[in-house]
């Protein structure tokens, strides 16, 4: 079954979702976020088969939320780095964070291997001259109440 196009709806969360893909988008811009930034750390890191990793970071390029860089290590090798749009995703993530924190949380056996999506030192670390993520990961519930006051100011009907 082909997956509907959403690219033209009056609705921007629709829109976005249109722009991000699916759950592996999302996982992959966390880890590239994270600093895991090469082709086999990825696929690694997430067990994603190799021709939906080839795919989505396709696709990622293409709609310029991530860019291809020499690797940082100055190795022949190619790295994948958030772009500004790119960085405008990460407080969707940091937002789905405290969500999943909140409503999903991980099983007692898994508890170990959860890591935020970043630190706030990694987050000063950014470019990120106005410190949107270095707020949201000190007071997270700075995101949920901003999240609240977008919604109740929203038109009808898109949500």
């Amino acid at each position: 079954m082909k997956r509907k196009s959403l690219h033209a709806s009056p609705c921007p969360i629709a829109r976005a979702l249109d722009s991000i893909g699916d759950w592996w988008t999302l996982l992959i811009l966390r880890d590239v976020a994270k600093d895991v930034r090469r082709f086999n750390a990825i696929q690694k890191n997430l067990g994603i088969p190799r021709n939906i990793l080839t795919t989505r970071l396709r696709m990622l390029v293409d709609r310029e939320v991530l860019a291809i860089a020499p690797a940082s290590d100055g190795s022949v090798y190619r790295e994948y780095v958030l772009t500004a749009k790119g960085r405008d995703l990460l407080p969707v993530l940091a937002a789905l964070r405290e969500w999943g924190d909140k409503h999903a949380p991980a099983l007692a056996e898994c508890d170990a291997a959860v890591e935020p999506v970043m630190t706030a030192r990694e987050a000063d670390a950014l470019d990120d001259p106005a410190g949107v993520m270095a707020g949201v990961l000190a007071r997270p519930a700075l995101l949920h109440t901003d999240t609240q006051r977008v919604l109740a100011r929203a038109e009808p009907g898109l949500y």
